[in-house]
């Protein structure tokens, strides 16, 4: 479909689910996004006509006192105070991109750093400030490839991940977090400590207890790759990033969410991705629509 009707069509509010996904892979989505968004917030102030008409009497003159191009000249000047207005707002807002359960998607940033976003996460960064402070707030996981320039930024909830110029991996679910630099020299930033790594070193914080010093020795995370590695990982979060991939909610006794799992699962075929999970911990999984119960064999 051309980018025209897909543009009438989400005016419209009238976009499928298939017709979305191609709207939302046009060049200019984000700029179309923020121009919806900022001409939303206009809202007209309060005018009581009696009120201001009394206000304004004594000052009003005859008609014949006023140039005939007088009001039409006025017309334009507020017609140009909007757009100017408009566009300021909109060239300032921050830009957010988000992605579904089971999605990914690759975002260039102004200085040619890319940033490849992993499922049900988000980023956010300022287009229009970005020479002077390269800074990506982040959510969820994300693959950074960075230009090399000023210092760069991730933050998360739980540090301030900084470079110069390299290739590394920050994940920040709930309770569990990690940062793995392949390339360069990545600084994390919790409080008042700093950690540095150095290619092929990670570090990880779950559930509050930090893991330091661990290797990793392939050249990019394995979620590029269509799956997901775990290392002595509390069965408890192998599952929240299971449900990133599929459209599943994983119930399991409180007991096995705690047991540790070391293995990976792949993003391709839920029921190969179960058994990987519960061979190895002898557990067993049954199905009820989009429900998966976990048990002990």
């Amino acid at each position: 479909m051309d980018r025209e009707t897909l543009i009438k069509k989400w005016l419209d509010h009238n976009l499928s689910a298939e017709e979305r996904d191609a709207f939302e892979q046009l060049e200019d989505y984000q700029h179309l996004i923020q121009m919806d968004a900022a001409l939303k917030s206009f809202k007209s102030p309060e005018f009581f006509v009696d009120r201001h008409y009394e206000d304004l009497k004594p000052q009003l003159r005859p008609n014949n006192t006023q140039p005939k191009w007088y009001k039409p000249l006025l017309r334009i000047a507020a017609i140009l105070a909007i757009c100017f207005s408009v566009y300021y707002y909109t060239t300032t807002l921050d830009t957010e991109v988000h992605t579904q359960i089971a999605k990914q998607t690759t975002i260039e940033l102004p200085d040619a750093s890319e940033v490849l976003l992993n499922a049900n996460s988000s980023v956010v960064f300022n287009e229009s400030g970005w020479t002077k402070n390269r800074e990506v707030t982040l959510r969820g996981e994300a693959f950074f490839k960075v230009a090399r320039g000023k210092t760069f930024d991730v933050i998360t909830d739980k540090a301030i991940v900084s470079v110069l110029g390299t290739q590394f991996n920050v994940k920040q679910r709930h309770n569990y977090f990690e940062v793995t630099c392949f390339e360069g020299l990545v600084g994390v930033t919790m409080g008042e400590d700093l950690l540095k790594l150095n290619p092929g070193q990670r570090i990880r914080i779950i559930d509050g207890k930090l893991l330091a010093d661990e290797k990793e020795i392939a050249a990019q995370p394995s979620w590029l790759r269509g799956e997901s590695t775990f290392k002595n990982t509390p069965l408890k979060h192998v599952i929240e990033e299971l449900e990133n991939y599929y459209n599943i909610k994983v119930l399991v006794d409180q007991a096995d969410r705690l047991r540790v799992f070391s293995g990976s699962f792949t993003h391709k075929n839920l029921d190969l991705a179960l058994q990987s999970i519960t061979i190895p911990l002898n557990l067993s999984y049954s199905k009820s629509g989009t429900s998966i119960v976990l048990k002990r064999e």
